[in-house]
């Protein structure tokens, strides 16, 4: 299994990576708040998980470890694969994911494309127990100001207007996931 890539970043799409690994190039699917993070011609280290059908190998990038363990865990559950593994983890970030499956919050969890009503209930049911204990709301805040910043850097924003347009972001409502807050930040910077 190949648990994790090392390399330069080649190119980035909308749904995936190319990472040159010694001469070899490895496209890999990712998250868009993964992809927001990398910028083409830097070093680059992704968790990743490489998941092998009848038909094709296919490796999935995450930013963290702890990203691409709920990706693996939530594929236990019947009727969970790959893309909808990584659909749910582009929509809910992992704290939130796991707040959701330990509050049984079946709101949030339908939130997803692909996961309705008796979905939801099935991913808590199975994976409440599994789940690990939801960080403080201050970590996670540090961690999602943290990474928007290096996101908005890594697209070539300048740092000072990066952090202004996170912390006007944030000053408005703190709780807001990490994904939510890049979007508004990148809105914010549009404007101006």
């Amino acid at each position: 299994m190949i648990s994790s890539l090392r390399g330069q970043v080649l190119s980035i799409g909308l749904d995936h990576v190319v990472v040159d690994v010694g001469g070899v190039g490895f496209a890999v699917q990712a998250t868009p708040t993964t992809l927001a993070t990398l910028r083409r011609g830097e070093e680059t280290t992704l968790s990743t998980s490489l998941v092998v059908r009848e038909d094709s190998l296919t490796l999935f990038g995450f930013a963290d470890p702890d990203s691409r363990e709920l990706f693996g865990l939530l594929q236990t559950v019947s009727g969970i694969g790959p893309r909808l593994a990584l659909a749910t983890l582009a929509v809910l970030e992992p704290d939130k994911l796991r707040a959701a499956l330990a509050d049984g919050n079946i709101t949030v969890l339908t939130q997803v494309p692909g996961i309705g009503r008796k979905g939801a209930e099935r991913l808590i049911i199975e994976l409440r127990d599994k789940v690990g204990q939801v960080q403080h709301a201050e970590t996670t805040a540090g961690n999602t100001r943290t990474q928007v910043a290096e996101a908005l850097l890594g697209l070539g924003f300048p740092a000072k207007q990066a952090d202004a347009a996170v912390d006007a972001v944030l000053a408005g409502d703190g709780s807001l996931g990490t994904s939510e807050v890049l979007r508004r930040a990148l809105a914010t910077l549009g404007r101006k």
